[in-house]
């Protein structure tokens, strides 16, 4: 009988999760090629389809979703073999920017969990800058934030804004444009804020929120309207800003600085980075 391989169970746990042999390879520090020769040899070695292949999607066939779960208990046991014991847990420390933050959140907590199990993970969200200052000072393994003054780093997706309200709002032209937005220092709050007064369109504060969530619930209830990336706008707001003329808002990067050099660390940030890509091209 053919043994499994140990990097090839991984491989096809990360295409499981990730549902991208591209995102994989990513994840894995690999090619897409070298992913794929790995599911094909394990696919022989099981004599079974495990992942259905097309242009536009990679899904688990019927029986590769029954072999996930075996999949997950033999790299459980290779770790506490590794060890002799239940491997001690990593910590990581990430900081995400509350306009960076949208529905890749729970995905990437799950895939996180998914394949570094004993991954221990502190989540602060907040401001691009303020998390900036604390990742400077040691304080955060990494942080996910908005391109601004700080250079460099790695590209996970892009953000579109645009200005965003529940369909029931109404504004006239030429009345103050009540604004639901973030308190200062906050990047995206400054831009609309210059570009409303660049255009000479008089605004209000109508709501200031702790968070993006908070100024999201603002826009829900018809309060206001809200400058949001469109990756991060729920169901229930529509980009308004062409209706009611408002100026543009442009496009900004979300990158991933680190310092990390730790192995399994470095695995957790590279599943990170996959799971923004994948997110945010769907």
């Amino acid at each position: 009988m053919t043994a499994l391989d140990i990097p090839t169970v991984q491989a096809f746990l990360l295409v499981a999760e990730l549902q991208s042999f591209t995102r994989a390879a990513e994840a894995l520090g690999t090619t897409q090629a070298a992913v794929s020769m790995k599911l094909q040899r394990l696919e022989a070695v099981l004599k079974k389809r495990l992942i259905e292949r097309s242009p536009r999607a990679v899904r688990l066939t019927a029986e590769g979703a029954a072999f996930l779960p075996s999949a997950r208990a033999l790299m459980e046991a290779h770790d506490r073999a590794l060890t002799g014991e239940r491997p001690s847990r990593q910590h990581l420390s990430l900081g995400i920017s509350d306009h960076a933050c949208g529905p890749e959140l729970v995905t990437l907590l799950e895939r996180l969990h998914t394949v570094s199990a004993n991954l221990s993970l502190v989540v602060k969200i907040g401001f691009s800058r303020e998390l900036l200052d604390i990742y400077d000072a040691g304080d955060l393994d990494a942080v996910v934030t908005l391109e601004g003054s700080r250079r460099g780093g790695e590209k996970l997706a892009e953000n579109e804004f645009g200005w965003f309200a529940a369909g029931r709002f109404a504004w006239r032209s030429g009345e103050k444009l009540p604004l639901a937005i973030l308190a200062a220092p906050c990047g995206v709050r400054a831009i609309a804020l210059r570009a409303l007064d660049k255009a000479g369109i008089g605004w209000s504060e109508a709501f200031v929120g702790g968070g993006v969530t908070a100024v999201v619930a603002a826009a829900l209830a018809g309060l206001a309207v809200a400058p949001l990336a469109r990756r991060i706008a729920p169901a229930g707001l529509i980009d308004v800003g062409p209706a009611l003329g408002l100026p543009r808002l442009g496009a900004s990067k979300v990158v991933l600085h680190s310092k990390v050099s730790d192995p399994a660390k470095l695995s957790a940030l590279r599943t990170l980075a996959a799971t923004f890509r994948s997110v945010a091209t769907r």
